[in-house]
């Protein structure tokens, strides 16, 4: 499996090439060279700029090094993500497996992951000041699949809270809604990353199954992460940042390094994202029960609440042949 070590890269101004030159990128302008970077050192490249072009090698250099190239569209929105078709040695296995799983263990499997969502929005809530009871009971009461939709519930609880009772999440729209959109598409390129490394088809989904989405998958396991985006933009508001400029950008692109806490200790992101995409591959395969989800990602500096408790962790169990009890 790749290193889970690496950086986020961002390529914003427009009119520049990007190439391949003796294992690094190299970004120029009418012939001249700007920068490079070891191609090593990348996790993901972020494309925000228009008028941008590619060589082939570089793009092939990259994805062997299952680096995910994020292309952005209108305000930020991932349009695109360019993905290894061969991440993992057991590959085939893996995929397979994926494609042979049940609908009703699909329904199992996502009940955990959003159970663990509205668990950690609950905790950012409560790290911030705000009630957030309702959350975990929220969380408890999510069936198989969720039918009732408590993951809807949360979010119209969740959003007013977070940014005050006028904010609408519309990824069109701008100033924080820019900032969430520029945050999940850092996420989104490190889940990608971490899908295809663990030898996984990014396209057979859990929950997410539009025909237009080929990282159903992706959007998938980066669920449970996304108040690690929405805390860090929470702080920017509050500091008086409201656009998508070079230094919010620098602050959501390392992301991916922030340290979470998990039963093997303080952990990075990206490692998190490697860790659970490589256990719902064994899952699938029948190799454990447990899905690998962080205690509670938060950053270590606000992950105690008013009261100063740390925030409890609930294992994810899940298996194909048991109620809804056991997970």
């Amino acid at each position: 499996m790749a290193s889970a070590a690496g950086v986020v890269v961002e390529v914003a101004e427009d009119g520049r090439h990007l190439s391949l030159d003796r294992g690094f990128m190299v970004v120029s302008e009418k012939g001249r060279e700007l920068g490079r970077v070891p191609l090593d050192d990348m996790a993901v490249l972020i494309a925000t700029a228009h008028g941008l072009t590619y060589s082939n090698n570089l793009l092939l250099a990259l994805l062997e090094r299952d680096c995910s190239v994020v292309l952005c569209g209108r305000n930020f929105a991932p349009a695109a993500v360019l993905w290894p078709l061969d991440g993992h040695h057991i590959q085939a296995q893996r995929m397979r497996a994926q494609a042979d799983i049940t609908d009703a263990f699909k329904r199992r499997l996502w009940q955990a992951i959003a159970r663990a969502k509205v668990r950690n929005q609950g905790a950012i809530l409560q790290a911030l000041g705000h009630p957030a009871g309702a959350f975990e009971e929220l969380a408890r009461k999510m069936r198989t699949g969720d039918p009732e939709n408590i993951e809807a519930q949360a979010a119209r609880r969740y959003w007013p809270l977070l940014f005050g009772p006028d904010f609408r999440r519309d990824a069109e729209e701008p100033r924080i809604n820019g900032l969430l959109n520029y945050g999940y598409a850092v996420l989104r390129g490190g889940t990608a990353r971490a899908t295809a490394a663990a030898g996984l088809h990014p396209s057979l989904g859990l929950k997410h199954s539009n025909r237009s989405n080929p990282m159903c998958l992706v959007d998938d396991l980066l669920e449970p992460f996304r108040p690690m985006v929405d805390i860090a933009v929470h702080r920017m508001v509050s500091d008086g940042f409201l656009e998508v400029d070079r230094e919010t950008k620098r602050i959501l692109a390392g992301l991916l390094v922030q340290d979470l806490r998990t039963d093997a200790g303080v952990t990075p992101l990206t490692t998190c994202l490697f860790r659970l995409a490589t256990s719902l591959a064994q899952v699938l395969s029948g190799e454990r029960q447990v899905l690998d989800l962080p205690l509670s990602p938060l950053p270590l500096e606000i992950a105690r609440g008013p009261s100063g408790k740390e925030g409890a962790h609930v294992t994810q169990r899940v298996s194909a042949h048991v109620d809804d009890g056991d997970v």
